[in-house]
């Protein structure tokens, strides 16, 4: 039915796709995956000078929506991405106000003792931005060799009826799960955020989406483990933190929040196709049929070029801004106030009643990997116990949702959860997670 060259078009891309964005391989003895390593070595490069751009990056974001919120400018208003960019609500208009001051204030050292201090602001700027800046511009080239080519048409149509019944999400979204949970969680929610905007999840499936499968990589995996101590247990630790996050998967689409969420399209505009398999075709034909279609509609080098630039520059425009004001705000929280150690109290006697040792230090963690979650690793390593030690590392990687960066990302996208939900998801992936992996610890020690 189709030409060799049609097929290849959808082949080659998707191939390049999944070996740059999905495929772990050991560099220097690490496990990495291209994009993560391409991100390290332009850091290696330029990474003296990106705080510098992602404060004229913020400083711009803040005067187009300025300008188009007064103004109602022309010129942005007929330039899609800009508009999509600066038309923003009140909310929106006051984080980027306050990412601007915060990274002012951090950038030129005007205040050290809460906003510019090592473990708050300047984390966020000086560490964590550098490197998501760099990943959104590579992710803006590479997500549509996944989303583009027709890989994900393909895919949807032999995977729905797994992914349907076990997640309640379309078929399509495995490539969205497995790209966050092997390569890097804020990859998974561009993707996700992506094609949320573009009709082909529902507002329902890209929360699920977002908030079930955006997962850290497998080399923060490795880097949490050996903070606590505890590299020796990497294989049993990955078995535990993936069986937990198939587990928190099937439950959460069925409770609040992610219940109460509509299968409604952005714009009302539905473009997946793969729901049912019209008569004359086999499963093969017709998951060809779309996957070739798809890619011929995207086979223009020009039309690639211009989308990739686009997502990028989306992504530096409206997400930056969310993770420099939401994730700043949650470091000095958590650094300077005893807010997540009240919020970890009422664990005390869960974990008490389960048996683990020294719960006390332990309900401490549990709460304030919301605001970053390395921190529930530093602070364990003064716990003495390796199976204590081994339960808060877990939890730190299933709990997911973190203000520093997945967290700030969902909220800078398109998809449809607020800061309360998040908080409220975090909570029951928490407290899933928590039976599950001290049962699993007691069996490892």
């Amino acid at each position: 039915m189709y030409k060799k060259k049609d097929i290849l078009k959808f082949v080659i891309p998707s191939i390049l796709g999944v070996l740059l964005l999905m495929m772990p391989f050991k560099y220097n003895g690490e496990t990495t995956i291209l994009v993560a390593l391409l991100s390290t070595k332009v850091q290696d490069v330029i990474g003296d000078i990106i705080p510098t751009i992602v404060v004229i990056i913020l400083y711009l974001s803040f005067i187009l929506a300025t300008i188009y919120k007064f103004t109602k400018n022309k010129k942005i208003k007929n330039m899609e991405l800009l508009k999509h960019t600066c038309d923003i609500s009140n909310f929106w208009y006051f984080v980027r106000l306050l990412a601007v001051i915060i990274s002012t204030i951090i950038y030129f050292n005007l205040e050290t003792n809460y906003i510019a201090t090592a473990d708050t602001g300047s984390l966020i700027l000086y560490d964590l931005i550098k490197g998501l800046f760099v990943i959104f511009f590579f992710a803006g080239f590479l997500l549509p060799l996944l989303t583009e080519f027709g890989l994900l048409e393909y895919l949807g149509v032999f995977l729905t009826p797994v992914m349907r019944p076990l997640f309640n999400i379309p078929g399509r979204s495995a490539i969205d799960c497995v790209a966050s949970w092997v390569g890097d969680g804020t990859i998974g929610i561009s993707l996700t955020a992506r094609q949320y905007e573009l009709g082909y999840y529902s507002e329902r499936e890209a929360s699920i989406i977002s908030t079930c499968f955006s997962a850290v990589s497998i080399t923060f995996c490795i880097v949490i483990l050996d903070t606590v101590g505890l590299i020796q247990y990497l294989g049993l630790f990955y078995l535990c933190v993936t069986l937990i996050g198939v587990i928190i998967a099937m439950i959460l689409p069925k409770i609040y929040p992610l219940n109460r969420k509509e299968d409604k399209y952005y714009n009302g505009v539905n473009n997946d196709k793969g729901k049912s398999i019209p008569e004359g075709y086999t499963k093969s034909q017709y998951a060809l049929k779309l996957a070739v279609e798809k890619a011929k509609e995207s086979s223009s080098i020009s039309n690639y070029m211009k989308n990739g630039l686009s997502t990028a520059l989306e992504m530096w425009l409206s997400v930056l801004p969310s993770i420099m004001a939401f994730g700043t705000l949650a470091l000095i929280v958590a650094t300077f106030t005893p807010f997540f150690q009240y919020l970890g109290m009422p664990f005390r006697p869960l974990l008490k009643l389960m048996k683990i040792p020294e719960y006390q230090q332990t309900s401490n963690t549990l709460v304030v990997g919301f605001a970053d979650m390395f921190l529930p690793a530093v602070m364990a390593e003064s716990i003495k116990s390796e199976m204590t030690r081994f339960i808060v590392a877990t939890i730190s990687i299933t709990q997911v949702l973190f203000m520093s960066e997945t967290g700030a990302v969902i909220l800078g996208s398109k998809i449809p959860v607020n800061l309360w939900e998040i908080f409220v998801i975090f909570i029951e992936r928490t407290l899933i997670s928590l039976p599950i992996v001290a049962l699993f610890a007691n069996f490892i020690f």
